[in-house]
């Protein structure tokens, strides 16, 4: 066998998340939403972060969507024949979560012949391929679609969980019989994503249930199932898996080549009786008994088993080649880089021990859907991977360069992977074996990772301007939740329009990126101190421009929509003319001409009408509390804009940061309206009255600047904030979550 020979090096691999699963009678296709089904070029994408294996889909319901024997070959001809011209070899997936075409599913008595017929196919399609997933995660499957209910065929008992996983397995036998014959070298890459169960003493019986549960398809590939096996009784007690079926696979064993292990925060589980302690979209039960099934990391105050402790286990029980087959972190991009990072170490580790790792494979690389929801509902939720879909074509992340890294033997590089992912941080602990009062969760405060830790830890922390203001405190609080050392300073503190305080303090602190938040805000005062307002607007980021372009520091600093004069109906781009209509405007239009000559490296964002749950000073805040006290509120109904919530402006920013991104960025969230129209949409929100919303035009306002009437802001680079209605559902709520920590606070305190 050719395949994966080399036990000398850890390699990287590289995978598209490419489930097709049914709810009802709608498919969900994540290559269809990726855009991948339309873009061959993703290939040299990935051939260009120098991998040389991916797993990649030829999937069943592509291919033989309405006939078993009609089969359409025109995805996969192209796009394997590329991927054998670039030198990258396929680990072909046949069913990804998926419960096969609309003719047959995981329930159907005929289900694995059915497969095995459309493997067979795909191998004389192919003879060269070399290796195979014919069903992704067996178990995982058979739980959502035959124990949970999630995904059809929607059934809820062990007894359809059983006949589903045994369904899958027997299918993926008869799969690698079928392919073998036309390739008997060809590998199986069996995939399961690892789980491992907690729980408090009286549950104790449920957590071992479920861990040796989910060993079952591995057992059942490899013969394992007799009658000393734990779990014989269950599958011949549940009337759907005669005995003779169970001693099929006792003589008929495919042990995986690979053991493709699948491992995610959410994989460890802990399970509690004692409900009140849980939100109850947790509750649940096993018939018996109620508990509360939630993240193991919340919970536990010894933290998680991870990848050294479960792929230790896999090696034990089976003594095979292991591959990581899915490394994939849902979250802001430093969180992203520093698990990718800990599972590389961790595989590193355990080769030194021994253990047969061979490879580690970055999962999703341009992104995937909707598994906020377990693709139950389709609403264009989007996590970023390698790529970053929301531009015109797919953008390197900060996850490229690491994967490069390792793909050239070297380590990953950026100033925050070697800090404590939020895994490690003790905010994460949010119920269990935390402090409780009166049956009251207490949680951990999180500890701000400041100037002093920064220094005391040989971090090197993000400088933060004007440290007192609304943007500065949101980067302050957004970088403490994000495990960031920082370092905020405020106008006493740095002078930005000084370039030799600006040397001074980045010398003294060097950071590895700055983010300037300081400036002239006042928009009207600025018509009668224009050379305060360019002093302060305009001479400061070129300041910190010329710094850190000589040392090579990252540097973000903010524009406005105001640089535009409001002549059009459509929203402004990046490339769009800027003629700003006011002193401030015309400051902010300068420093942007001014900060990318001195740095074309820097990023420059443009935005809007910030509003947030943070700050009592802004526009939304302000027309609430006016509400919320029973007075009248003027708002501007002849001005369309695009508001800016903070916490996704100052999250993609980080982002951006981190990616290495530069040149002029329009942030904004996505929606155009007046500044009236704003104020009622919260207001309904917040289930207020808007009778005393009065609508002002221009003569009413009397602003001694002249604004642009219409500044709507989009992206031609990315469009990276959510919708203005998600956003405005967010701060509704958590101006709620505020408003009840503070009268939990009076109250205790009185």
């Amino acid at each position: 066998m050719e395949f994966l020979n080399d036990k000398d090096k850890l390699e990287i691999w590289g995978g598209f998340e490419c489930t097709v699963n049914r709810v009802g009678n709608q498919f969900f296709d994540q290559s269809e939403w990726n855009g991948h089904s339309q873009r061959l070029s993703d290939l040299d994408l990935i051939a260009d972060l120098g991998l040389k294996t991916i797993r990649y889909p030829v999937l069943w319901e592509h291919t033989a969507p309405d006939n078993p024997d009609e089969f359409n070959w025109s995805r996969s001809d192209e796009r394997l024949a590329r991927l054998r011209e670039l030198g990258i070899r396929p680990v072909v997936g046949l069913l990804h979560h998926g419960s096969g075409p609309h003719y047959t599913n995981l329930l159907d008595p005929t289900f694995p012949e059915k497969l095995a017929h459309y493997a067979g196919a795909v191998a004389r399609r192919y003879p060269w391929i070399e290796a195979y997933t014919p069903v992704n995660e067996p178990l995982t499957t058979a739980r959502f679609s035959g124990l949970y209910g999630h995904w059809y065929p929607h059934h809820s008992s062990n007894e359809s969980f059983f006949k589903a996983l045994v369904n899958e397995c027997r299918g993926t036998i008869l799969a690698m019989r079928a392919m073998r014959e036309v390739n008997p070298d060809a590998w199986l890459v069996q995939t399961e994503d690892l789980c491992k169960i907690f729980s408090t003493p009286a549950l104790r019986y449920q957590a071992d249930y479920e861990n040796t549960r989910r060993w079952l398809s591995f057992d059942l590939l490899c013969g394992r199932i007799d009658q000393n096996h734990p779990f014989w009784k269950s599958l011949l007690d549940s009337g759907k898996i005669p005995q003779a079926e169970l001693e099929w696979f006792l003589e008929n064993p495919c042990p995986p080549d690979i053991f493709g292990i699948n491992y995610y925060l959410s994989s460890e589980r802990f399970l509690d009786e004692r409900l009140h302690y849980y939100p109850a979209h947790s509750h649940g039960g096993n018939g018996r008994q109620a508990f509360a099934d939630v993240e193991a990391v919340r919970v536990l105050e010894s933290g998680l088993a991870g990848y050294k402790t479960l792929l230790a286990e896999v090696w034990e029980r089976y003594h095979r080649p292991i591959v990581i087959t899915e490394v994939h972190n849902g979250c802001t991009r430093e969180e992203q880089l520093r698990w990718l990072a800990q599972a590389w170490e961790a595989c590193k580790q355990l080769r030194q021990k021994g253990v047969d790792v061979r490879a580690l494979t970055v999962w999703a690389l341009i992104g995937l859907f909707d598994w906020n929801t377990l693709v139950t509902q389709c609403n264009g939720f989007y996590e970023p991977g390698v790529f970053d879909l929301r531009g015109p074509n797919p953008r390197s992340t900060a996850l490229a360069k690491a994967v490069r890294e390792l793909a050239n033997g070297q380590e990953i590089e950026h100033s925050t992977v070697n800090l404590p992912g939020w895994w490690e941080r003790p905010e994460r602990l949010l119920y269990g074996y935390v402090k409780r009062e009166n049956a009251r969760v207490i949680r951990p405060k999180p500890q701000p990772l400041n100037l002093k830790l920064a220094k005391q830890r040989r971090h090197q922390p993000i400088l933060i301007t004007g440290g007192t203001g609304t943007l500065s405190q949101a980067f302050v609080r957004l970088c403490e939740l994000r495990g960031l050392p920082y370092l905020a300073l405020n106008r006493q503190e740095l002078d930005i329009a000084n370039p030799s305080a600006v040397k001074k303090v980045v010398n003294y602190w060097q950071p590895w990126a700055v983010v300037n938040a300081a400036g002239y805000v006042r928009v009207d005062q600025a018509e009668d101190e224009p050379v305060k307002c360019l002093q302060e607007n305009t001479c400061g980021p070129m300041a910190l421009a010329e710094v850190c372009a000589a040392q090579e520091i990252r540097l973000v600093t903010f524009s406005s929509d105001l640089v535009f004069d409001g002549k059009t109906n459509s929203p402004y781009l990046e490339s769009s003319s800027a003629a700003p209509l006011n002193a401030y405007g015309r400051s902010k239009y300068e420093a942007e001409q001014q900060v990318l000559r001195i740095m074309p490296e820097a990023l420059v964002v443009r935005t809007s009408a910030f509003f947030g749950p943070w700050d009592k000073y802004n526009f939304v805040t302000n027309a609430m509390q006016s509400l919320i006290n029973r007075q009248p509120f003027q708002a501007a109904g002849e001005y369309k804009v695009s508001p800016t919530y903070i916490p996704d402006l100052v999250h993609a920013c980080l982002d951006l940061l981190i990616d290495g991104e530069s040149g002029l960025w329009h942030l904004a969230n996505q929606g155009a309206v007046s500044w009236y129209e704003l104020a009622h949409q919260a207001a309904r929100l917040a289930k207020l009255d808007t009778a005393l919303l009065q609508y002002a035009t221009e003569q009413d306002l009397l602003w001694q600047a002249r604004r642009p009437k219409y500044s709507v802001l989009s992206s031609e680079r990315g469009c990276l904030l959510p919708s203005l209605d998600d956003a405005l559902e967010r701060y509704s709520r958590e101006c709620e979550t505020i408003r009840f920590n503070d009268l939990e606070r009076e109250a205790s305190s009185a």
